[in-house]
């Protein structure tokens, strides 16, 4: 069920299952992505008895679409995530992310363990182990290049020239089928929407985060990650090493010939995975 979600005057999207006093599940996508990407999850968790929530994030949704580039700030993006949860009722949740929401996810469970009951995320290694890659295995900087390319003021012109060729292309190359590359479309395609999702990484390379990858601290919750070792964006160097930046219970999933948009290629595998370790937490 879609609704909007008021947090301090901005209006998120989110779809919402399950019954409002079950435990809360916190779904954060990535990009170029949507609340569209945890489709398979939604209906299967509510069934195991959680109250699954994915929204549109900020930037991503209308009524949470702020013009300044300081506003996509990863701590204001974390906070984002802290007061969806309280919005709905929930002081404590789990936490489930992708690529950039796996970002936010491993920041809210370094920064804020009180308010986590466990953490899963999809592709993105723990933010200290991606930057150490960038130091120990020479192909990361090639994988992370976009993260470069995006401060050019022309990206969203570049991404949404021919009927977002590029954009299209780096889904597909990652084994996203044409027709869910058009359901994330039907949001992205609009250049001031593009233009916020960019400005994430336009904030988080100007410092504006206030969140250094490299000095994130390990973290307690017990802990899910699941990669494929086909991703194109992240290396076996940096996914292996975030074992090393988990001091709780930890589970470490590979999953052979899948890319970087697990959810889309896998969603029934992440589904599985997700349900049996949130199983009696």
């Amino acid at each position: 069920m879609a609704e909007k979600i008021d947090v301090n005057g901005l209006i998120f999207d989110a779809e919402i299952a399950g019954e409002r006093d079950n435990p809360l599940v916190l779904m954060l996508h990535g990009f170029p992505q949507t609340a569209y990407s945890w489709r398979h999850q939604l209906q299967p968790l509510a069934a195991a008895g959680y109250l699954a929530v994915a929204p549109n994030q900020r930037g991503y949704s209308q009524g949470a679409q702020p013009a300044e580039t300081a506003s996509y700030a990863t701590r204001l993006l974390v906070e984002d995530a802290l007061e969806l949860a309280r919005a709905l009722g929930h002081e404590r949740f789990h936490v489930v992310g992708h690529d950039w929401g796996g970002q936010l996810s491993w920041l809210l469970a370094a920064y804020h363990p009180e308010r986590i009951r466990s953490l899963t995320v999809l592709s993105r290694p723990h933010p200290a182990a991606f930057a150490a890659a960038f130091r120990s295995d020479p192909q990361q900087a090639d994988r992370s290049k976009h993260h470069k390319a995006f401060q050019n003021p022309e990206t969203v012109t570049l991404l949404l020239e021919n009927g977002a060729a590029r954009l299209r292309r780096s889904m597909a190359d990652q084994g996203v089928p044409a027709a869910d590359i058009d359901a994330y479309l039907s949001v992205l395609q609009d250049p001031a929407t593009l233009e916020a999702a960019v400005n994430w990484y336009r904030a988080a390379a100007s410092g504006e985060g206030g969140l250094a990858a490299a000095d994130v601290p390990a973290v307690a919750v017990p802990t899910l990650y699941i990669w494929g070792d086909a991703d194109a964006t992240v290396g076996e160097t940096a996914a292996r090493a975030t074992a090393d930046f988990v001091t709780g219970p930890y589970r470490f999933e590979v999953l052979a010939g899948v890319g970087h948009f697990v959810t889309d290629q896998a969603g029934a595998r992440v589904t599985q995975l997700l349900l049996d370790f949130l199983s009696g937490r």
